[in-house]
């Protein structure tokens, strides 16, 4: 396995997102899950049922409750700066039209982890708050917890809040909206 420090002092060059968003036009990841995560293509975990039901479940309650207020992407490409395109599970974004690029804004992301865990709570919190995504949810399928990330500072997450299946969330940027946890954590 290849180690970017064997190379030291020159460093790979990051791949730019309108090159990887060209690339994936022409077909080049057409047979690969992958995401761009700060100038790197980054192989998708594999889904279990698990994972697909919490989001079947989570979007049919967005998509419900937030009505015409806000568009819920699934699994779709979010333009996170020059060099990140990761695919959020769960995307709430302004209303817009979005045939022609990616959003750039997100009220709302969730990533549902079981095997990705680490990498939801560590890389993706992190890009997601420098991007100043408000509200960042980990529905941790093995923990049987959310953890709500909130509160940005320095371009990092200050407070995450965790709740279990008893509990419910409300959207910090729809106070109306409150989901029941139990819901799409089964």
């Amino acid at each position: 396995m290849f180690a970017p420090d064997w190379l030291a002092p020159e460093a790979p060059r990051p791949l730019r997102r309108v090159e990887y968003e060209k690339l994936a036009q022409l077909g080049a990841f057409d047979d690969e899950r992958v995401e761009l995560l700060y100038g790197s293509l980054i192989a998708m975990s594999p889904q279990g049922p698990a994972h697909d039901f919490a989001i079947q479940k989570l979007t049919r309650m967005l998509i419900l409750t937030l009505a015409d207020r806000a568009d819920v992407r699934v699994q779709s490409a979010f333009a996170a700066g020059d060099h990140s395109e990761p695919q959020p599970d769960v995307a709430v974004v302004p209303r817009g039209d979005y045939s022609a690029a990616h959003p750039t804004e997100a009220l709302l992301v969730v990533e549902v982890a079981d095997s990705s865990l680490k990498k939801d709570r560590t890389v993706k919190a992190r890009l997601y708050a420098e991007r100043g995504v408000p509200e960042y949810w980990v529905v941790d399928l093995r923990g049987g917890v959310v953890e709500v990330h909130s509160e940005i500072v320095n371009a990092a997450y200050s407070r995450v809040t965790p709740y279990r299946t008893g509990a419910v969330i409300r959207l910090q940027r729809f106070e109306d909206v409150v989901l029941t946890v139990a819901e799409f954590l089964a």
